[in-house]
């Protein structure tokens, strides 16, 4: 897995859910396990807590911040940094493979 195409892949995401509203973001996601706000949120996380882990830094919290619509900036950015990093192509490959699973249980796909 390249850089370019955990890219690719962060960007179909961003494209299918960034005109999204705050009633489409507040309804549950597939499988029942919270919003599909907490979903995208919980992609953040763990593409922040590996992106911390490539650095070698330590992990931090992102912000749940007050307006779900921020969700796909915080995903572009934490996104950006993960590639900035420099990890292996394991990293990046397990990345995607979040993303992926993420859109699976958005029903972005």
């Amino acid at each position: 897995m390249s850089a370019t195409e955990l890219d690719r892949t962060v960007g179909l995401l961003v494209r299918q859910v960034g005109h999204w509203q705050q009633p489409r973001w507040a309804a549950g996601a597939d499988g029942g396990d919270g919003s599909r706000a907490d979903h995208l949120h919980r992609l953040v996380q763990k593409l922040a807590d590996l992106g911390a882990d490539a650095e070698g830094g330590p992990r931090r919290r992102v912000p749940r911040l007050a307006n779900d619509l921020a969700l796909v900036d915080q995903l572009r950015v934490v996104a950006a940094d993960l590639v900035a990093a420099a990890p292996p192509k394991e990293v990046l490959a397990r990345a995607a493979a979040e993303v992926a699973a993420t859109r699976d249980a958005l029903g972005a796909r």
